[in-house]
C-alpha cells in the first residue's frame, strides 16, 4: 500500500462499530487490486470511488482502473478503564497509535434489542468516555516521558525547550482538553513530534442512526453530536451501518438504485471515505492512457517532482517537466491532443504544487 495512510476505527461495545467495519471490507468495498485485502482480522483496505476515473478511463481506452485506496482498522472495543489495562486497553492504544486519524462511531439510536454498555443511549458522553481515555493514556506517556527526561536535564541542557513543551501538553491534558486543540509554533511542534500524542489525532464522528432516520439521518442525538463536533472543530458523518452492511451485500450494478429509492445520493461509506481522505489532507492527481487509468494519493500542497516519485523513484530522479491538464479542460476537449491544440495543456517544472484532478504526463529522462 503506497500511502501506508490509516483510519482506525473506535467506538464502545454494541454502537455498531463492527457492522460497520464489516460493511467496509466486504468484498464489493475492498480494494481489489491487492490480493489480501483483509491483512489481518482488523484491517481492511477500501477504494476511495472516483467517477472521474471511469471517465478519463472511456477516453484513454484503459485496460483497468486502478482507484485510490485507504487503510480502515477496527480498533478492538473500548471500555472505561482502557488506560488502565481495562478489557483490551493496552492492545486497543498501541493498534490507535499507528493510525494517522480516528474515526469514531457514536450510537444515535433507540433499540430495545440492542442494549447499550451505560444502560441508556447518550452519545455525548459516549463520546467523553472514549476522549477520557484517550486523555489518561496520554497522561501517562508524558508523565513518564517528563520524569526520564528532567533526570537527563542535569546534562544535557539542550533539552530544555521540549520539557518546556511536554510541561504545556501535560498542564492541557490535566484541563481535560485534548492535544489537538493546544496551539503550538512550528518549533514546538517539532518537540511533540517524536510523541504519538492519541489525543492529537484529527477525529470524525459516524452518528450511526435506525433506519427509521433515513434519508434525513438528523434525529436529536445527532444534533448533539453537531453541536459537540463543532466545538472541537470536527466533523459529523450521520450514517446507517444496518443499511451499509445490506448495500455491501448487493451486487454493484443495483446499489446505486437502491440508493435513490431511499432518496440518497451516495452510500454512507462512500462519504465516510471521502470525509476521512478530506480530514488526512490527501488530494488525488490522475495518470491516464491505454493500460491503465489511476489515481495516485498525495498530500495537498506536494511539489511535482514529489508527487513524480510516486509513480517510480527513477522518474523523480529524471524529472524534466510535467504536463498537466485540468480534469475539466481533459473532459471537454476529449483527450490530451485536442487539448494541447487549445492550448491547455501546461509545462511545468518541478516546484508546481499539484492540484487535485490534475492529469499529468511526466517527462524525464
Amino acid at each position: 500500500m503506497a500511502t501506508g495512510l490509516s483510519v482506525g476505527i473506535v467506538g464502545l461495545p454494541n454502537v455498531g462499530k463492527s457492522t460497520l467495519f464489516n460493511a467496509l471490507t466486504s468484498n464489493e468495498a475492498a480494494a481489489s487490486n491487492y490480493p489480501f485485502c483483509t491483512i489481518d482480522p482488523n484491517v481492511g483496505i477500501v477504494e476511495v470511488y472516483d467517477p472521474r476515473l471511469e471517465k478519463l478511463s472511456a477516453l484513454s481506452n484503459s485496460k483497468k482502473i486502478v482507484y485510490a485506496s485507504m487503510q480502515f482498522v477496527d480498533i478492538a472495543g473500548l471500555v472505561a478503564g482502557a488506560s488502565q489495562g481495562e478489557g483490551l486497553g493496552n492492545k486497543f492504544l498501541a493498534n490507535i497509535r499507528e493510525t494517522d486519524a480516528i474515526v469514531h462511531v457514536v450510537r444515535c439510536f433507540e433499540s430495545s434489542d440492542i442494549v447499550h454498555v451505560a444502560g441508556k443511549v447518550d452519545p455525548i458522553q459516549d463520546i467523553e468516555i472514549i476522549n477520557l481515555e484517550l486523555r489518561l493514556a496520554d497522561l501517562q506517556m508524558v508523565d513518564n516521558v517528563l520524569g526520564r527526561l528532567e533526570k537527563q536535564l542535569k546534562t544535557k541542557k539542550e533539552l530544555a525547550p521540549t520539557v518546556e513543551c511536554l510541561k504545556r501538553a501535560q498542564a492541557h491534558l490535566n484541563e481535560n482538553k485534548p492535544i489537538r486543540s493546544l496551539e503550538l509554533n512550528g518549533e514546538e511542534q517539532e518537540c511533540l513530534l517524536p510523541y504519538p500524542f492519541l489525543s492529537a489525532k484529527k477525529v470524525l464522528y459516524v452518528a450511526n442512526v435506525s433506519e427509521d432516520d433515513l434519508p434525513e439521518m438528523n434525529n436529536a442525538f445527532v444534533q448533539q453530536v453537531k453541536v459537540y463536533a463543532e466545538m472541537e472543530g470536527n466533523t459529523v458523518i450521520p450514517i446507517c451501518a444496518k443499511l451499509e452492511e445490506e448495500i455491501s451485500q448487493l451486487p454493484s450494478t443495483e446499489r446505486r438504485e437502491f440508493l435513490q429509492s431511499l432518496g440518497l445520493q451516495e452510500s454512507g461509506l462512500e462519504r465516510l471515505i471521502k470525509a476521512s481522505f478530506d480530514m488526512l489532507g490527501l488530494i488525488t492527481y490522475l495518470t491516464t492512457g491505454e493500460i491503465e487509468t489511476r489515481a495516485w494519493t498525495i498530500n495537498g500542497g506536494t511539489p511535482a517532482v514529489e508527487a513524480a516519485g510516486k509513480i517510480h523513484t527513477d522518474i523523480q530522479k529524471g524529472f524534466i517537466r510535467a504536463e498537466v491538464v485540468a480534469y475539466d479542460d481533459m473532459l471537454a476537449y476529449k483527450g490530451r491532443g485536442a487539448a494541447r491544440e487549445a492550448g491547455k495543456v501546461r509545462a511545468e517544472g518541478r516546484d508546481y504544487i499539484v492540484k487535485d484532478g490534475d492529469v499529468i504526463l511526466f517527462m524525464h529522462h
